[in-house]
């Protein structure tokens, strides 16, 4: 405790200067308490507005996947490149190192896997466990379009609703079914439900055609999902325009672990995101370091 003698007297008010009060910039949180801005602002890197997740959340579903059959041997020594990190709970207490201090995306939802009829899920996370393990942001699937939209949009609002409540923000990622088409009309509308239902962040996929107009109609950030494994040249390409068109950052998983050097391969998109590298300057800086 200060003593109650002997202290100066306080004189620098700063009459002159008025208080400056910083905007926080990132698309739709304006109006947002100061513990989900400081979450997001983890997630999204403050110099550039963007981010690079790592996403290795895909065994929930189709168990050890090739590039995540050894999680400690593949993913870990990627886990430093990375802005986020977007897994399950199992993985995170089981492999995950906490001296990383990486922000967590944490998958809260599940349900069937590949073996079945996909998209059938439920919250898999509750709030409090979430909080125990330290989630900067809850993913949460959901099915618009498909058998199973009510049930995953009400799992969906039920993770923003307990989320908002304790200042953790929610990706709403969006799920394609079979008989779904990856064009900007369904990507936009499904992207737009997301936000409207009050997810902070939205995980959706590119589409050559229109993806600007997706973009534009979502009122918060949208990251692209990677998809399917493409050449490395193709990855970049595809990271580098989803940006040039409005994403905020992508959420990659199998076109980082799956690729020939993937530390070399999270480098080269982390320089497309972040410092607008073209995708052949990216390819050769994949190439040099690989």
């Amino acid at each position: 405790m200060a003593d109650a003698t002997g202290n100066q007297e306080a004189k620098d008010y700063g009459f002159d200067t008025p208080q400056k009060n910083t905007v926080y910039e990132l698309k739709g949180a304006n109006h947002y308490d100061w513990g989900m801005k400081d979450r997001l602002s983890r997630v999204f890197d403050p110099k550039s507005g963007k981010t690079v997740m790592l996403a290795f959340d895909h065994g929930y579903i189709m168990g050890p996947t090739s590039g995540l059959e050894r999680i400690d041997l593949t993913i870990v020594p990627l886990l430093e490149h990375a802005d986020c990190l977007m897994c399950t709970r199992g993985i995170l207490r089981t492999v995950v190192p906490p001296t990383y201090n990486k922000p967590i995306s944490l998958r809260c939802s599940a349900g069937t896997t590949i073996l079945t009829e996909l998209n059938d899920e439920c919250v898999g996370v509750e709030i409090e466990d979430a909080i125990r393990l330290n989630a900067t942001m809850m993913a949460v699937m959901a099915s618009i379009g498909g058998k199973y939209e009510a049930v995953t949009v009400r799992n969906m609002c039920k993770i923003i609703e307990t989320g908002n409540r304790y200042g953790i923000p929610t990706l709403g990622v969006t799920a394609v079914g079979k008989d779904l088409v990856r064009d900007a009309r369904y990507i936009g509308l499904a992207s737009r439900v997301c936000a409207e239902n009050g997810a902070q962040v939205v995980k959706t996929y590119y589409c050559e055609e229109g993806f600007e107009k997706v973009t534009a109609a979502c009122p918060v950030p949208i990251v692209i999902a990677g998809g399917k494994k493409l050449p490395e040249l193709d990855a970049l390409n595809m990271a580098y325009k989803a940006i040039d068109q409005g994403a905020m950052g992508v959420d990659m998983g199998r076109n980082i672990f799956q690729a020939d050097d993937p530390i070399a391969m999270i480098k080269a998109v982390k320089s497309v995101v972040h410092d607008n590298a073209t995708p052949d300057d990216a390819f050769q800086m994949y190439n040099d370091l690989k």
